[in-house]
């Protein structure tokens, strides 16, 4: 009887584990991007990009990115953010070292914007619409959007856009629980 019972523990564990939902995603590897039209789920790559990771969460979770526009937005190509003087030159003062890879930019890419050296990544960081091959291997993957691309879309155009939109909050998603 007794192993009988073991049995069945054993197989309702297996059911409780196999019940959890497929791609179940780690809180702490997740961000929560709230844009005037929606929610936007970034999956963060430390596997890809530890030291960015870190940075980014780190900004988040001081409420960096708050307010902060979207500074540079080129239709077909990606949204750019992150500076919060918003004339794309300014950023959070600490340069980060590249961490390229060979992670292809597709539609939903997270990328570390730059400049010429490519160890200046900072705070600034563009979302691909569209898949951009030229960037590979040349910018620092971060993350990529999992959910609410289409409020990435809608995003208003320009160099800087006329009216341009901004990133009402940016959150941890681990920290939501909190």
């Amino acid at each position: 009887m007794t192993r009988l019972f073991r049995l069945l523990g054993g197989l309702f564990f297996i059911m409780a584990v196999s019940a959890q939902p497929a791609g179940a995603q780690d809180p702490e590897n997740l961000l929560y991007l709230e844009l005037e039209d929606g929610r936007v789920v970034i999956q963060l790559r430390p596997d890809l990009a530890p030291t960015h990771v870190a940075r980014i969460k780190e900004l988040a979770r001081e409420r960096f990115y708050d307010g902060i526009i979207f500074h540079r937005v080129i239709d077909g190509f990606m949204a750019q953010t992150g500076d919060p003087t918003g004339t794309g030159t300014g950023g959070s003062g600490r340069k980060l070292p590249s961490e390229f890879s060979n992670e292809p930019f597709v539609r939903g890419t997270i990328g570390m914007a730059r400049t010429n050296d490519p160890n200046s990544g900072d705070s600034q960081f563009f979302i691909t619409f569209a898949p951009a091959a030229f960037l590979n291997g040349q910018y620092t993957v971060w993350g990529e959007v999992i959910e609410g691309m289409d409020f990435v879309d809608q995003i208003n155009r320009g160099e800087p856009p006329a009216n341009p939109d901004s990133i009402v909050s940016m959150r941890v998603a681990a920290d939501m629980a909190q």
